[in-house]
């Protein structure tokens, strides 16, 4: 098995030497000791698949406290399935949530977007009084 220095593991992760300081910041992967003949710190090969699991949890939109649990629950052998599919649920309500936040913001753009005359000095631009006057409260 080869020694993975930080650059072949970031190679090998598909990943920046910076990225995985970074996660070793945060705690999300473990930091090799330096060899006290002050050679290079040698990663295992299991921190490249560490890193592709934080990365493609990113992907899916979970952030690095919510990868941390996850990293947590794999690394215990008494977890259940149904604990990280609770998770995934709960992120999924999120993201559904944000879709919906969303698709209100692109309606409240195109109000404004159909109501602006397209002429006029910036004083008379109707986008710029809708951003100056407060929103009725939400119901």
């Amino acid at each position: 098995m080869e020694n993975l220095t930080i650059s072949k593991t970031a190679h090998r992760a598909g990943v920046g030497v910076e990225t995985i300081r970074f996660y070793e910041r945060k705690g999300l992967i473990e930091q090799p000791l330096k060899p006290q003949d002050g050679g290079y710190r040698i990663y295992p090969q299991s921190v490249v698949q560490q890193i592709l699991f934080i990365r493609h949890a990113q992907e899916l939109g979970f952030s690095l406290r919510e990868i941390e649990e996850l990293l947590s629950l794999r690394a215990n052998p008494n977890s259940d399935c149904a604990d990280v599919r609770a998770r995934a649920s709960e992120k999924l309500l999120e993201v559904e949530r944000k879709i919906d936040q969303l698709k209100s913001i692109g309606s409240a753009l195109i109000k404004v977007i159909e109501a602006c005359p397209s002429r006029g000095t910036i004083d008379q631009c109707s986008i710029i009084e809708s951003m100056e006057t407060p929103a009725p409260p939400q119901a």
